[in-house]
């Protein structure tokens, strides 16, 4: 049962109104299940609007910040729970530890590096939580793309391929979430090159 999901996302608003809009989507869509946030802990950006509109909505919204960034990132200060961090990789591991999945809206660097570590820590099974991509205004496309030719060129595995959710729709994707069962642990065997 999925309680908290993290969401990676910018602290940037980005160009188009309508990663907003999907930030709104993804918040109307948790707290109809009664699934909380787990975020950056960010009042910024898709981050802020992602936080307040599940507040406004009464849904549960937990923070995680280190301290480095309560300043440059201007932590929201009215969150269910804000927890600060020492360090960047604190922060991470404590949103993991608390979410039990894990979607991207869109984002810049940070957001890609979040979500990629942790769908490789899946990959590696140091969790079995579902991963996913929600794809507004095709935001991913391009990224798709280059994980579809990744799996091709072999350096991807279809299973791990297949671990990383996309869809343009908030209530699919966790519908999708619902069913996730993680893959076996992969045995992992060195190939020489040809």
């Amino acid at each position: 049962m999925l309680k908290n999901i993290c969401v990676y996302c910018g602290s940037s608003p980005g160009r188009l109104p309508a990663y907003a809009e999907g930030a709104r989507a993804l918040a109307a869509a948790l707290v109809e299940r009664g699934i909380g946030l787990v975020y950056g802990g960010s009042n910024l950006g898709v981050m802020g609007v992602l936080a307040d509109e599940v507040l406004r909505l009464g849904g549960r919204v937990t923070g995680v910040i280190p301290e480095a960034l309560v300043e440059k990132e201007a932590g929201h200060n009215g969150l269910s729970e804000l927890r600060i961090t020492r360090s960047m990789h604190e922060r991470k591991a404590l949103m993991a530890e608390l979410s039990d999945g894990f979607i991207a809206l869109p984002g810049g660097l940070g957001t890609l590096e979040e979500i990629l570590e942790i769908w490789t820590w899946a990959q590696l099974s140091l969790h079995e939580k579902p991963c996913g991509l929600l794809n507004v205004a095709g935001y991913y496309d391009r990224l798709g793309g280059f994980l579809d030719h990744a799996r091709d060129e072999g350096f991807v595995r279809p299973a791990h391929h297949a671990m990383m959710m996309v869809d343009d729709d908030p209530r699919r994707l966790l519908q999708q979430f619902d069913g996730y069962v993680a893959p076996p642990p992969t045995r992992w065997v060195e190939r020489s090159l040809p």
